[in-house]
């Protein structure tokens, strides 16, 4: 069984930063895509971001220039680096293995929360 533990989140003014990081355990990381996807109250859960296992990003039109995702996968990890965050950014933010058309694939972890208000 693989567990995700995301962290990072918290409470920021607009315009300010949040770095989320969701560590994976298990051996099978660097096998995967892996995506970053919210929630936001009385939403469906969408994709954020997404890293293939060579590196490649795609981002949904809302984030792209304001947040950058990463891997480590000696790590084991993936990180999303929030910028010039807006209150529509306020959500509980998950990670997640993924198939190569980002469909999540495993179970997953306890989120982390961001909200942006002033």
């Amino acid at each position: 069984q693989v567990h995700l533990v995301e962290s990072g989140g918290g409470s920021v003014q607009p315009g300010g930063s949040l770095r989320l990081s969701c560590a994976a355990s298990g051996s099978i990381f660097s096998r995967y895509p892996m995506g970053w996807y919210r929630q936001a109250p009385g939403k469906q859960r969408v994709l954020v971001a997404g890293i293939t296992t060579g590196g490649a990003t795609n981002y949904v039109d809302s984030v792209k220039g304001r947040f950058t995702i990463s891997r480590d996968n000696a790590k084991n990890t993936v990180y999303l680096q929030m910028n010039s965050l807006k209150p529509e950014d306020t959500a509980v933010y998950y990670c997640n293995f993924a198939s190569n058309t980002y469909i999540p694939l495993g179970s997953w972890g306890q989120g982390t929360q961001v909200s942006v208000s002033s």
